[in-house]
């Protein structure tokens, strides 16, 4: 399985993707989304506005992903995605953080990407406690490149890169893919 961790910041790696833990408006926001937003230029504040909403003030459902370009940054593509707000774990919050990477890579294969780099999704502001949220990133990474593997052999495998802002968070992702 070709997956990196690295403690660092998501929008300097010159990767084919970089995934946006996004809001449902994709405007913009805090943390990993600010930072994004920022490195990326005004052109990604403009691409999303472009993204039709499927509901008022929801261009991108939780769970769900959604492409651009990466515009000023390394990366050819941002792929968003929503992650659940953490209430207690009994609200669909597990499936739905499932979701956001199961999306994020199914689309990233979609548009041809080799390399793809996930922030913490769901850990910051939303409340994910990191264990769990760690936990289910790995597993559905893992999923992911065994089924592209046994569906082509010859298939070019996709690496994926866990960047973690944190060196605490980072520490949490080598436990688990050791």
């Amino acid at each position: 399985m070709k997956v990196k961790i690295i403690q660092g910041d998501i929008t300097t790696l010159a990767v084919d993707a970089i995934v946006n833990a996004a809001n449902q408006v994709m405007l913009g926001g805090g943390g990993v989304d600010g930072a994004i937003h920022r490195a990326a230029g005004k052109e990604l504040f403009e691409a999303c506005l472009k993204v039709p909403e499927v509901r008022p003030g929801v261009r991108c459902p939780t769970g769900e992903a959604r492409i651009t370009p990466g515009f000023k940054l390394p990366a050819k593509f941002v792929i968003h995605t929503v992650g659940p707000v953490y209430r207690d774990g009994a609200h669909g919050e597990p499936e739905k953080l499932a979701a956001c990477y199961r999306n994020s890579l199914a689309l990233a294969a979609e548009n041809g990407c080799k390399t793809i780099a996930f922030p913490c999704i769901s850990t910051g502001v939303y409340g994910y406690p990191i264990e769990d949220a760690a936990k289910i990133a790995v597993r559905e990474v893992g999923k992911f490149l065994t089924q592209r593997r046994g569906e082509a052999e010859d298939a070019e495998e996709m690496e994926v890169v866990f960047c973690c802002f944190s060196p605490r968070d980072a520490a949490v992702y080598e436990r688990l893919i050791k």
